[in-house]
């Protein structure tokens, strides 16, 4: 190849990469922009600046907007008009009907936005004494507890009858190597019904125990069977089979916790296992149970639910005008 054809080659290999780079760079500033963050409520304590749900979140440029709403976390996404780009300013609106209005003049980065909003309605302060006294809050639960009674064992032996140092000839069950023929014996053991099998044991006692193996050794998925299954490809060897006998009684057990209490808040999680949730207090003075239904109804607080990732369920209650917690 000649000089001047290396040079055109390279000429052309060169305008081909610009131009590439070119459509990327104006592919990546067509993409929409992401922002993402968190609306809480104000306060100068922070364990009361609590996540705020619903708060709808508008972003508006020259280039157009877009519309989002934050979910029981706080937390909002709010993707931008196509054509926006970083560094750009932008306008963000938070509206939520008890809550200021707030609009914050911002620019479009890489950032979290923590956005924080007034009540509209003053907290009363803890030191008041106007309303209903709310007091002595506890959570009740009950879980299932499955306890399991001892009522014996259970002990069998059994043989696998075999003939040693018989060739097997291609004809299955043959020992590992193919050599030599192999008897496959099997034994299941019953704990009865309603009865459960624990620390299950399977072991050689007699013969030429070398020569062989356990192929199987399970339970049925109710644990009440216990199966064994045993190669044996020399003289004829005895298995001993033993296990615990237990018979297992499920029950509720009724377990107690606390909330934390923070302002006009109370807070508490419960395990992905516990049943029929209620909240004991004293209300005026009077103790009351309040069962926490699937509508979360209190007659003194609004509560929401948040369930994690493992089941587990976080309880927020804010108390209703007209109750103090004391």
């Amino acid at each position: 190849m000649t000089k001047g054809k290396m040079i055109a080659t390279w000429t052309i290999l060169t305008i081909s990469l610009l131009a590439a780079i070119s459509v990327i760079a104006y592919l990546k500033r067509r993409q929409p922009v992401t922002l993402r963050g968190a609306v809480l409520r104000q306060d100068p304590d922070p364990n009361r600046q609590l996540p705020l749900a619903d708060v709808q979140i508008t972003a508006i440029n020259a280039l157009g907007s877009g519309i989002s709403k934050s979910d029981q976390l706080g937390f909002f996404t709010l993707t931008l008009p196509k054509g926006l780009r970083r560094r750009q300013e932008v306008l963000l609106k938070f509206r939520h009907p008890d809550y200021r209005p707030l609009d914050v003049n911002d620019f479009i980065g890489d950032k979290i936005y923590v956005v924080r909003m007034i009540p509209t309605r003053e907290e009363p302060s803890p030191e008041s004494h106007s309303g209903s006294a709310i007091s002595n809050t506890r959570i009740r639960y009950s879980v299932k507890a499955t306890t399991e009674a001892n009522i014996g064992s259970a002990v069998k032996t059994f043989q696998v009858v075999n003939t040693g140092n018989t060739p097997c000839n291609k004809r299955p069950p043959c020992g590992p190597a193919g050599k030599w023929k192999a008897t496959l014996g099997s034994l299941s053991l019953d704990a009865g019904e309603g009865n459960a099998f624990r620390n299950a044991r399977v072991s050689c006692i007699a013969g030429p125990c070398p020569f062989t193996k356990i192929e199987l050794e399970n339970f049925s998925p109710d644990r009440r069977r216990f199966n064994v299954s045993v190669l044996n490809w020399s003289d004829t060897v005895t298995y001993l089979l033993e296990a615990e006998v237990v018979h297992p009684m499920t029950s509720d057990m009724v377990r107690e916790t606390y909330p934390v209490i923070f302002g006009r808040t109370l807070n508490f999680s419960l395990p992905a296992s516990a049943e029929g949730p209620s909240i004991e207090a004293e209300v005026a003075g009077d103790p009351i149970v309040f069962p926490l239904g699937p509508d979360l109804l209190l007659r003194w607080a609004n509560c929401q639910i948040l369930v994690d990732r493992d089941l587990s369920r976080n309880y927020r209650c804010e108390l209703k005008p007209g109750y103090q917690f004391r």
